[in-house]
């Protein structure tokens, strides 16, 4: 792939906390700095097959798992196509859907293969962006914090409340990144023994009350006195935090795990300002708490970049990969050094 200028991108994304599948056409720009636009953008809601699907294939074999890595790579080279329809661009750059995080064990897996979707749509498509940083004894994550260095300049803090929260930190020029907590996989997994899909606002979480035992061994977990470089998965979660807060009232959960989520949070936020993306921000409650435990000043940009932010670092990410440049950075994953992750399948 040639140096250009400027490029068309179609990000995509599909995150933990599987609210559906973000798409996301982005032009970027190299003058002096990175320049980026968001020219369309969709979410699209998982069936109710994918959402169980992707739930719970980290409990089947081998041979299933693969076969639904193909299956995936087709319906996202479906929804590609169906989504572009006349818009041309340069390369499809995309996250698939993380199945195992194990960086420990030196494994990830994000499925949604990336020759099919070449294939389907005959564009060349960039993907599995994790797995060289992990073979180098990183973390293979968090990987937005080369978009926010580039693209986000302005904010000393950068924070998305996805499945889980992450943050980038600039000082000077340099930047450090890690996992803070898990968000929307606690909350929405709270929210699904209630038959609802999220708590809308956090209106309930809002009626709740604070369980102080709860809140305490949530906050004592050993994870945040680790230092960085750290990061978290579904793993975590199921071994660390679905054991306590079982047989408690689910609005009662949600009250003190958004309370865990700001303090958290709130915790590395000191001064100047953050830029707060992700599906986590329509949270009025959660985001109200969250200002409370802060002392930067809170930022919220448009609904399009809350919502495509990470589709569109990861269309920044396959423009970074297709130049042959660095994306992802020693210091926020703790690799044996800077590299250039993603996988190119030409058509």
């Amino acid at each position: 792939m040639t140096k250009n200028i400027k490029y068309r991108v179609l990000g995509v994304m599909s995150g933990t906390s599987l609210d559906g599948l973000d798409l996301a056409v982005c032009t970027f720009t190299k003058n002096t700095n990175w320049e980026f636009n968001i020219e369309k953008s969709e979410t699209q809601k998982y069936s109710d097959y994918w959402k169980s699907t992707l739930a719970n294939l980290h409990t089947k074999n081998k041979e299933i798992i693969a076969q639904t890595d193909n299956e995936f790579g087709a319906f996202l080279g479906d929804k590609i196509n169906a989504f572009l329809s006349n818009v041309k661009v340069d390369f499809i750059a995309s996250h698939g859907h993380t199945i195992f995080h194990q960086p420990q064990n030196n494994y990830t897996l994000q499925i949604g293969n990336g020759e099919i979707i070449a294939k389907i749509t005959g564009i060349p498509t960039i993907n599995d962006f994790r797995s060289l940083d992990v073979s180098l004894n990183g973390q293979g994550a968090p990987l937005v914090p080369i978009g926010d260095l580039h693209l986000f300049a302005n904010y000393k803090y950068c924070i998305n409340l996805g499945g889980f929260a992450n943050i980038s930190i600039k000082e000077k020029n340099t930047i450090i990144a890690f996992d803070i907590c898990p968000v929307n996989i606690v909350l929405n997994q709270i929210c699904s023994k209630l038959n609802i899909e999220y708590d809308n606002n956090g209106d309930i979480a809002k009626k709740g009350k604070l369980i102080p035992e709860l809140l305490q061994q949530l906050n004592q977990l050993d994870f945040y006195k680790q230092s960085s470089p750290k990061s978290l998965g579904r793993e975590w979660v199921e071994e660390h935090i679905n054991p306590i807060i079982k047989n408690q009232k689910p609005k009662d959960i949600l009250y003190t795990f958004c309370e865990h989520i700001a303090i958290q949070i709130g915790f590395f936020l000191k001064d100047e300002s953050a830029l707060f993306t992700g599906g986590g921000v329509f949270n009025n409650y959660l985001m109200e708490r969250i200002r409370h435990h802060a002392s930067s000043k809170i930022i919220t940009p448009s609904n399009t970049i809350i919502n495509f932010k990470e589709a569109l670092l990861f269309g920044f990410l396959g423009v970074l990969k297709s130049r042959n440049e660095v994306n992802c950075l020693q210091s926020v994953t703790g690799a044996e050094r800077d590299n250039c992750g993603g996988v190119i399948h030409q058509i």
